[in-house]
């Protein structure tokens, strides 16, 4: 599993970004392309503490089993798992608007490091470590670039 912490891990996340096109399609869900680099961009903004998003009932009852799961767990992400209402983008997208948001968010995680995360809990998964995010934040672009076939 890779890192947006770690140089040559990062450099392929953004590799791989950068070779997303406007006509890229999706091999499952319901976004197109720059629905979907909108959507990669708000779990970095909530990480960078530029989002914030209020808990959820739900998150206190049952964000340490996901976060076992989803967070500490090896597996990668399923395809077609549900997303939090938060997280949904539905409205048209600018692709090369939303493509270069992405990329600048990714470069700065990476460049600012555990420094630049939040201290504040995530919406679901509660308190996380600056490894846990990583983790997260990685596993969740590397999801939806697999969904584009990136």
């Amino acid at each position: 599993m890779g890192s947006l912490f770690d140089r040559d891990s990062g450099a392929e996340i953004l590799r791989r970004v950068e070779s997303l096109s406007s006509t890229s399609v999706a091999r499952w869900g319901k976004m197109d392309g720059g629905q979907m680099l909108r959507h990669c961009c708000r779990p970095l903004q909530v990480a960078l503490g530029e989002l914030t998003l209020k808990r959820a009932m739900i998150g206190y009852l049952f964000g340490g089993i996901a976060k076992r799961y989803l967070v500490n767990g090896n597996a990668p992400f399923r395809p077609n798992m549900p997303t939090a209402s938060d997280f949904l983008v539905v409205d048209a997208q600018d692709f090369d608007e939303q493509q270069r948001a992405l990329l600048g968010l990714v470069r700065r995680l990476g460049e600012g490091g555990e420094e630049a995360l939040t201290r504040d809990p995530h919406p679901l998964f509660g308190r996380m470590r600056p490894d846990e995010w990583d983790r997260l934040l990685w596993k969740h672009i590397d999801h939806h670039l697999r969904q584009f076939g990136a």
